[in-house]
């Protein structure tokens, strides 16, 4: 028996390790993008030019919380259901709540 456990103890996860180098590979991508933004700011750019190249790294990063959510609900929810751990369906519908306001 066990007793109240942190949350990442609920249940093991079993991610996809060829999948999660694919998302870590965006959300590189993502960073060196900001990080042009960022340039293109210091060096004065065009206001217009800068708010589309945010948009695009916003949806840049929308996209890796969509698949890190896909990623999620495939091994990491199913395995909480076999277990019968509620905790982990709650926290995922804390963070799906969190994540979809920021969309």
């Amino acid at each position: 028996m066990s007793s109240k456990s942190h949350h990442h103890e609920h249940h093991e996860h079993h991610h996809d390790p060829e999948h999660m180098k694919a998302i870590v590979n965006r959300l590189s991508k993502a960073i060196g993008h900001l990080e042009s933004v960022k340039k293109m700011v210091e060096d004065d750019r065009d206001c217009t030019e800068v708010l589309i190249q945010l948009a695009a790294v916003r949806s840049a990063i929308n996209n890796c919380g969509k698949e890190i959510l896909k990623e999620h609900m495939s091994h990491c929810i199913v395995h909480a259901v076999q277990d019968g751990d509620d905790e982990a369906i709650i926290e995922l519908n804390e963070a799906v709540d969190k994540f979809m306001k920021n969309s």
